[in-house]
């Protein structure tokens, strides 16, 4: 029998329903002006990510080979988190003066600079810039631990750690959610947020191939950091690039929309005066605000929460994986897991926020992590690690723990943070943002390492002190969830109001 008609309408209006609702779910951009945009924006955080795992990777090598991995711990707390505080005054001060495109050159340019140095001037010149460990021993005392002997020595390599572990704070927090948030509406956001996930899953796929297939394959160590300084080099010319062709095509596009309304009455746009604040002045403006005070507990918890359940983590993997290069491939699949998973948790995040807003979508981080956590707990301090087979169980728990983690973070958390960020006004989002996206993080993670630096004096190793960590993990949690319920609150209540008061309100309205 042949079809009328109207029962082939019926079938083509059911089809293209069917075809929209798969649309909305896989890539909910529309139009060509938000996909350029969209595409222009991911790729910069590609890029970002890129430099990122490559440095990350760097720095870990340098230190771990010559310094050993207690290394990590003093430079965390003692070379990162005091250069974090500078940073975050000098960037502070910087954005007083600067207009939002010259601030973000004189951000990311000189990590650059740095990189390139450090493989064409300092690395040729070690032998004359690096003291021996005796000798730094014969200044400084023959009792000096070796660790701090080792980092004085390797002084050039605790650098590039520093230097490393500032970009890994300033690239995403600063350099990437700073501009989009500038440039992306928060209607976009609940669309677009989820989606720049995808490029925290390829950066590291790729990034990580290039090290495998590539850099490591080098005569020497020199060669491969000649060869990851090329890649880092041509990913911060890509970076500079995207960012100004963004700026300037949402600029292009908004100009005609928006030109009446942004003329004064003689005719020359009205250009907002930025705010004036010292550092000492933006601490206490982030303190004084209930807003920016959820959004630091935020970032934090994350941090202290994840560092924990790492350390211990990496404990095992250690036992179950002695020998270096099997312990290196264990760590390569299992990034290659990491960018896999992210993939699956941006697509269900871009629903959940979607359909069931950003609280919930906020919340999913820490009940995930919670979760998982219980039967990695009870594993540490209830189980005998010395069995082989208990040994291999709790590796596999930590890992699915370790690995949803990151996960989550990568497609979820990043995205539900930067959200909160929109409704902002000027003030609050280039003082705040400084200071939680760079002193937040750190102080998660050089709090954790702070705290685990005495458990393993106090307890002999950090299994040992499993259930002090397991106390501690869940005061975080509960503390994480009490501070999305508060930020859920109020920032439902921003952004349903009229979108021009919703910076007003968040910046003045909600002090406490």
């Amino acid at each position: 029998t042949k079809m009328n008609g109207s029962e082939s309408k019926s079938l083509a209006v059911i089809g293209g329903a069917a075809s929209s609702k798969l649309r909305d779910a896989i890539f909910p951009v529309y139009g060509r002006n938000e996909i350029i945009k969209f595409l222009l924006l991911g790729s910069m955080k590609f890029f970002i990510i890129m430099v990122l795992t490559l440095t990350r990777d760097t720095k870990d090598t340098l230190i771990v080979t010559q310094c050993g991995a207690e290394a990590i711990a003093f430079l965390k707390i003692y070379g990162v988190l005091p250069s974090a505080v500078a940073f975050t005054a000098i960037y502070s001060k910087a954005s007083n003066i600067l207009s939002k495109q010259a601030l973000f050159y004189s951000t990311c340019i000189p990590f650059f600079i740095f990189f390139l140095a450090y493989d064409f001037l300092i690395r040729p010149n070690i032998s004359f810039l690096e003291p021996s460990v005796e000798t730094v021993k014969s200044i400084i005392g023959s009792s000096t631990s070796d660790v701090i002997a080792n980092i004085l020595s390797h002084w050039t390599s605790a650098l590039f750690f520093v230097v490393a572990e500032i970009y890994s704070s300033v690239s995403i927090g600063i350099l990437f959610w700073k501009t989009a948030n500038d440039l992306v509406s928060p209607k976009e956001a609940q669309r677009f947020y989820p989606l720049f996930a995808y490029t925290s899953g390829f950066g590291p796929i790729l990034a990580g191939q290039y090290v495998a297939r590539y850099a490591s394959l080098a005569p020497n160590f020199d060669g491969s950091i000649r060869r990851l300084t090329a890649a880092i080099t041509l990913s911060g010319v890509m970076i500079l690039f995207l960012n100004h062709s963004v700026t300037n095509y949402v600029a292009a596009n908004e100009s005609a929309s928006t030109k009446n309304a942004s003329k004064g009455k003689d005719g020359g746009a009205v250009k907002k005066s930025k705010p004036k604040m010292t550092a000492g002045e933006s601490v206490k403006f982030l303190a004084s605000s209930q807003y920016l005070r959820c959004l630091a507990t935020l970032v934090i918890s994350y941090g202290l929460m994840y560092n924990f359940t790492e350390i211990s983590w990496k404990s095992l993997l250690k036992k179950k994986y002695p020998d270096a290069l099997d312990y290196q491939r264990f760590m390569g699949n299992f990034s290659s897991i990491v960018g896999a998973s992210t993939f699956a948790v941006i697509f269900c995040g871009s629903n959940l926020i979607k359909h069931l807003g950003w609280r919930i979508g906020s919340a999913a981080t820490p009940l995930v992590m919670a979760t998982v956590s219980i039967p990695f707990f009870i594993m540490l301090i209830f189980m005998d690690l010395s069995n082989p087979t208990i040994l291999g169980q709790a590796v596999s728990v930590g890992t699915a723990l370790i690995l949803l983690s990151r996960s989550f973070k990568y497609g979820m958390f990043d995205a539900t943070t930067q959200m909160a960020y929109i409704p902002l006004d000027e003030e609050s989002k280039v003082k705040g943002k400084a200071a939680i996206d760079v002193l937040g993080s750190r102080l998660g993670k050089s709090g954790a390492s702070f705290v685990q630096q005495g458990l393993v004096l106090a307890f002999g190793n950090i299994i040992n002190a499993a259930p002090v960590i397991g106390i501690l993990y869940y005061s975080i949690a509960a503390s994480w969830l009490s501070a999305v319920y508060t930020l859920g609150r109020l920032y439902e209540s921003m952004t349903q109001s009229n979108p021009s008061t919703a910076g007003k309100k968040a910046g003045k309205g909600k002090r406490s």
